[in-house]
């Protein structure tokens, strides 16, 4: 599970743009050669080819040449520029019409809610979910269960005549990926199968996992269960087939699907910036982490130590066999991952207690190039290997060679019985890396080779090896944090058998968010809080009269003046815009921003927040005592309570900019999380560090890079981005509301597009304050000067944001950007609404009864 990869032999592992515009010349390197200068006399930074001839016309196969010819894109001239890319990766039409979308499998289509039924914003959600529920998964379970124990493809035979040990392999690096700092990563769309992953050199070989045993699989059920859905569940029968004593024995692990492809390359997720594969240039000094403990300096928010690898390097630390040092490594990824010492140490120890590895000969000199390397004629497969039959016992992937236990297609105690049983020294396997094999005291000790050589060869059963350990499992042993965890395993079976099964699940559902998006009948049967578990409503869900009722309330304390449409606004912002489109954690159900740790984040502005809960909490005190006594069970939550008060606090600013009739949709049915349900510090990551949203910029030199990342994981497009952002400057959403920074208007609090306006007034000159270039003066011919931001000044200065912004600018626009807004506004709102996705019944028709407030009617049920 821990296996570096071999060299691919990349010739064209980096590209180096160096723009130099004093001498006006691009260079263009490959490898340290340099391949083509343009240059121009006048300074002009565009190309300008003096000699034609550089350009040869005879080798048109020629790579260097291929180069040469390519066309300088936009991002080729200013690679520094505000790329917007990722807020349109995958486009919906870039997939057969009948395949599922995975953005589909949230609410984010509620902001169609505005204009229309809120069910057909949930339509391609339940065109996956209904074909899943009609899946029979007994059959398609039984059919992974022949695939991996009763067929052996010749183009790459079975260890030990079962594909369990490297089906378990491909689920785990396909779920491996995640990390907890943004939720990327993970098996959730089988990105596994696309670049850079399918050609990671950790992942060497797994392309046969998917082309010979999963595709005549996927191919027989076809948009029933998608890749995702697929590789994470063979993984689980590949365990339970060789847990028990025969197939069925044991009861099915948990399993949640819902999982749905995607169909391109991920474009938001930062792999590392070296050039090369297995390359580190992403440790710093050893510092201290947050909570004092030493930490290896590995840059966030990666969570593989070396590019191309899923964590550590199973030799040790850049191929340094040092134990305690590779504790460090692991302790540092895994964490990263979410996991917790005892859940590394029994996913770990889990892992490896199946399978082998391989390292027949010396992969640098006999495998040849990854998949999205690899020549036309091979087919999407990759690392051809050119030593002796290339396949079997002369398969080559890390050039670690062996394996861990007498039985490596059988779940026991074996793995700790042996490590704990021998002393271990160094060896070299036949691809030259190092591992570890019981020392000759060991040995003689033990009844000599004979009895120690217990392992048995995966493709000739005669032949018996001594068993083999990274130095990545010796740290389990020796680390003076995991040793005594790796004892009590060893010493209690049964406990690591449950550990494992629990690690194991969370290991491929972390990015999966709440149970509620989880599909199927092996579901958990216990609450898990790292699943952020949101409580079921034992009580009646408001209505439309309710919901009358709780406006008026929120209004009179506007009224009133005990709270502004500012304060308003920016509490239902920090409910709702923790949510996460990676890993679809955060968001308002449940209510957590009334407690720790989000209440006391500096960036929801802490002064006003507390307001805001105190005035709320007595609005939803009194609605519920009240219903209470009138022997209703109807209660509002306070989720849904700052939500509906940000909606009306919305409505009440339109009003004043002269759109009286704006209604904000709202469905109702969010509940109330305990602080006992919430891990505090699993929720930290979800922490803003920047948010342009609210110009609260920390600590980052180019804020308007995250605030495109922060559109991202709200699931937004370039003119949602766009149209919210200049919303909440009017409605004066700053993370401090006092600074007035990007509040580009007289008339605060009222819905206005006077942002775009004042932003682009062409008699503005705009001038940086300070030496930091965060905050710039603008300076107007009349009125006080303005101050915005470097995400104010984006959306002018970048030509794209600048159409986007010209757009709402306009005299015609006024009631087309509130529309927007609010459109923008209540799909951020709606994000974590899972509870609502439902798959309908036969008929159509769900069976659940919701409300939705919205501008074309007053009540819709669903």
């Amino acid at each position: 599970m821990l296996m570096s990869g071999e060299n691919g032999g990349n010739s064209f592992e980096w590209r180096k743009w160096r723009e130099d515009f004093g001498g006006a010349s691009i260079q263009i390197q490959i490898q340290n050669q340099k391949i083509a200068t343009m240059t121009s006399p006048d300074g002009c930074p565009y190309y300008h080819p003096t000699n034609s001839s550089n350009i040869s016309s005879s080798n048109n196969d020629d790579p260097t040449t291929m180069m040469k010819k390519k066309p300088m894109t936009v991002r080729d001239w200013w690679p520094d520029s505000l790329d917007l890319r990722i807020l349109h990766q995958d486009p919906l039409d870039a997939r057969p019409s009948h395949v599922p979308h995975p953005s589909s499998a949230t609410v984010a289509a509620a902001a169609s809610a505005a204009t229309t039924s809120f069910s057909s914003s949930t339509a391609s959600y339940t065109s996956y979910a209904t074909k899943f529920a009609k899946l029979d998964l007994h059959a398609l379970r039984n059919d992974i269960y022949k695939s991996l124990t009763t067929t052996s493809h010749p183009a790459w035979p079975a260890d030990y005549g079962h594909y369990g040990p490297l089906m378990i392999r491909l689920a785990w690096h396909s779920a491996g990926t995640y990390r907890v700092f943004d939720g990327r990563g993970g098996g959730g769309s089988a990105n596994i199968r696309l670049p850079p992953l399918n050609s990671w050199p950790d992942n060497g070989n797994l392309d046969k996992a998917c082309r010979y045993i999963l595709w005549p699989i996927k191919r027989k059920y076809g948009q029933s269960i998608s890749w995702a859905d697929l590789i994470i569940l063979a993984g689980n029968v590949a365990i339970e087939s060789m847990m028990g004593e025969s197939w069925g024995s044991v009861q099915p692990l948990w399993f949640g699907g819902g999982r749905m492809d995607a169909f391109a390359p991920e474009e938001d997720v930062n792999w590392g910036h070296e050039p090369e594969w297995l390359k580190d240039d992403r440790h710093h000094q050893q510092q201290c982490s947050s909570n004092g403990e030493s930490s290896t300096g590995l840059e966030e928010p990666l969570g593989a130590v070396q590019m191309g690898l899923i964590y550590v390097n199973p030799e040790g630390p850049g191929g340094n066999p040092d134990i305690l040092a590779s504790a460090k490594d692991i302790r540092e990824t895994f964490s990263r991952m979410g996991m917790n010492d005892m859940e590394t140490v029994a996913l770990i120890a889990g892992g490896h207690t199946f399978g082998k590895a391989h390292g027949a000969a010396n992969p640098s000199k006999y495998v040849g190039r990854e998949p999205e390397g690899a020549s036309i004629d091979q087919m999407g497969l990759g690392w051809k290997n050119s030593f002796q039959t290339g396949r079997g016992a002369d398969a080559i992937t890390s050039g670690l060679e062996g394996a861990w236990t007498a039985n490596p297609t059988k779940w026991d105690n074996g793995y700790f019985d042996l490590l704990y049983k021998y002393d271990w020294t160094q060896s070299k396997s036949p691809g030259g890396a190092t591992q570890w094999v019981p020392n000759a005291d060991s040995i003689n000790a033990n009844g000599g080779l004979d009895a120690v050589a217990t392992v048995p060869d995966a493709h000739h059963g005669d032949v018996k090896h001594l068993p083999i350990m990274f130095t990545t499992d010796l740290a389990l042993r020796y680390d003076p944090i995991y040793g005594p965890i790796s004892k009590q395993f060893h010493l209690n079976p049964d406990l690591f058998t449950v550990e494992f099964k629990k690690a194991w699940y969370k290991l491929c559902h972390r990015d999966m968010g709440p149970i509620s998006r989880h599909l199927g009948p092996y579901l958990p049967d216990e609450t898990l809080i790292w699943q952020d578990p949101i409580p079921l409503a034992h009580y009646g869900t408001i209505n439309a009269n309710d919901i009358r009722n709780l406006k008026a309330s929120i209004m009179d304390v506007i009224y009133s003046s005990k709270i502004s449409i500012s304060d308003l606004v920016k509490a239902a912002w920090a409910s709702a815009s923790t949510y996460r489109c990676t890993d679809h954690r955060g968001g308002a159900n449940g209510g957590r921003i009334r407690l720790l740790p989000q209440k006391n984040w500096e960036v929801n502005d802490t002064t006003s927040l507390d307001r805001v809960i105190a005035v709320l909490e007595d609005i939803q005190a009194c609605f519920n005592d009240h219903h209470k006594q009138s022997n209703s069970n109807t209660q509002v939550s306070f989720a849904d309570l700052v939500i509906l008060a940000g909606n009306v606090a919305i409505e009440e600013a339109a009003r004043r900019a002269g759109h009286s009739n704006v209604r904000v949709p709202f469905v109702a049915g969010r509940t109330d999380a305990l602080q006992s349900e919430t891990d505090i510090n699993s929720f930290q990551v979800l922490q803003p560090v920047t948010d342009g949203f609210r110009n609260y910029d920390g600590k980052d030199a180019r804020p308007e890079v995250m605030l495109v990342d922060r559109a991202h994981l709200l699931s937004l497009k370039t003119p949602e981005m766009v149209v919210l952002l200049g919303g909440l400057r009017v409605l004066n959403a700053n993370a401090d509301a006092s600074s007035l920074v990007g509040v580009l208007t007289d008339r605060p609090e009222a819905l206005t597009n006077d942002f775009f306006t004042n932003l682009l007034d062409e008699y503005t000159t705009w001038s940086p304050v300070g030496d930091d270039g965060k905050v710039f003066c603008g300076v107007r011919p009349t009125g006080k000067p303005w101050k915005a931001s470097r995400v104010d000044l984006v959306m002018g200065s970048n030509a794209q944001l600048r159409a986007i912004s010209e757009a709402y600018a306009s005299v015609d626009s006024s009631n087309h950007f509130v529309n927007d807004f609010v459109r923008a506004w209540t799909k951020v709102m709606m994000l974590d609404r899972f509870d609502l996705l439902r798959i309908p019944n036969d008929d159509g028709i769900t069976t659940e009864t919701v409300f939705l407030w919205s501008s074309k009617r007053n009540v819709s049920k669903l």
